[in-house]
């Protein structure tokens, strides 16, 4: 989920690891590699440095891997988990949130390729009777707004009615381990008065891709989860990706959560937690390379034919500058010109930032298992060295 609006909710503002450089530098290293290698040096340096960054600006734990035609390199920092102070691992899974989106959107866009589904379907025609009521109406809602976040739905996220376990310590500890349907999600977000006219303008929220899962079980008589594991998942090879049903713990080796709640107070450990509460629009577990492998994957032409990755790449104004959305990816601009494509993630106690450029030849993630939604300066100052390793990563030679 996007740290902005998703299962981070402020009020409204618009193929193995490579070791991380020690301690030599790059200009030390530029006499005895020669320029190629001192590049590819250079840059592990400048991931371990940037990684460090996070860590220093209020992470506990930072993971990050840089995929690149000249090979893959690795930083972290901090620990894994504070009761243990276990490192933080590259390696590790963790709670990707909204990062989940474009696995989603892959799969209903191979559907449309494959002539079972179309972008100006309604949800009505795929889930009769289901939006419906308090102004709301599935028939002027299509698949493409569904997936470009233009539907005008509201979010059930906001709801403590809905959700709980995301709005304060105590609620998370008495519902983490709950089993949600997604028509209990929609139902809640439903409560809600429809925010504009679907496709008249863009907002962000996770009814939209609970929707999209929805209609993809019934377009395939399988569950989402299945169809990303079978189309995206398995292909790619991405061993340590699950997109997990009904299991609330995460396969070592993995991040554990730091959650701080609106309250404030102390970090909660937000670990164990019953995925169908993120549905589509989140239920993803997953590590920095197996994201790097996605995106290049994605944008290299291996997932979608060409029709439907021009499909997904074209991008709608979101209203915040150099940000444009597609059908679940968002494009932003690079400070060196250009641009890069990518879903961060935030769930509970999980951050996730990740891009790939245009070409699909460079893709960067980097992870933090920690998230401050009662310290929102403190939070930007995280937010802030990950979108900037991110921008240096891609923009490096």
């Amino acid at each position: 989920m996007n740290p902005r609006s998703a299962f981070r909710r402020r009020p409204r503002r618009t193929a193995g690891l490579a070791v991380a450089l020690g301690c030599a530098t790059a200009a030390a290293l530029a006499g005895v590699l020669g320029p190629a290698a001192a590049g590819e040096a250079d840059a592990g340096a400048t991931l371990r440095r940037d990684a460090e960054a996070v860590h220093r600006a209020g992470a506990v734990g930072v993971t990050a891997v840089l995929d690149t035609p000249d090979g893959t390199r690795a930083a972290h920092s901090g620990t894994a988990d504070l009761a243990t102070g276990a490192p933080a691992r590259p390696d590790a899974r963790f709670r990707a949130g909204s990062t989940a989106k474009p696995f989603v959107a892959t799969v209903a866009l191979r559907l449309v390729a494959e002539g079972e589904l179309s972008l100006d379907d309604t949800v009505e025609e795929w889930l009769p009777g289901l939006v419906a009521g308090n102004g709301h109406d599935g028939t002027r809602v299509t698949v493409r707004d569904l997936l470009q976040q233009t539907s005008g739905l509201p979010d059930y996220l906001p709801r403590p009615d809905v959700l709980p376990a995301f709005h304060s310590a105590e609620g998370f500890h008495a519902h983490h381990l709950r089993r949600y349907t997604d028509e209990e999600l929609v139902e809640g977000a439903l409560r809600s008065p429809e925010e504009f006219a679907p496709g008249s303008e863009w907002g962000y929220s996770n009814t939209n891709y609970v929707l999209v899962g929805m209609i993809i079980e019934r377009v395939t008589g399988n569950s989402w989860q299945r169809e990303v594991r079978d189309r995206v998942i398995e292909p790619l090879g991405l061993a340590d990706t699950e997109t997990p049903e009904d299991d609330p713990y995460l396969e070592p080796p993995f991040l554990s959560g730091h959650h701080v709640f609106p309250e404030g107070g102390e970090y909660v450990d937000t670990t164990v937690f019953h995925p169908s509460a993120a549905s589509a629009g989140g239920a993803l577990v997953t590590t920095p390379g197996d994201i790097d492998r996605f995106l290049t994957a994605l944008l290299g032409g291996e997932l979608l034919p060409p029709e439907q990755l021009d499909e997904m790449l074209r991008a709608r104004d979101t209203g915040r500058e150099g940000v444009g959305y597609g059908l679940g990816l968002f494009r932003r601009e690079l400070s060196c010109g250009g641009v890069y494509w990518g879903h961060s993630g935030t769930l509970l106690g999980y951050h996730n930032e990740n891009g790939v450029t245009p070409d699909g030849e460079r893709a960067v993630t980097v992870a933090t298992n920690s998230f401050d939604f009662a310290d929102e300066a403190a939070q930007d100052r995280v937010d802030a060295a990950m979108t900037g390793l991110v921008d240096r990563a891609l923009c490096a030679e």
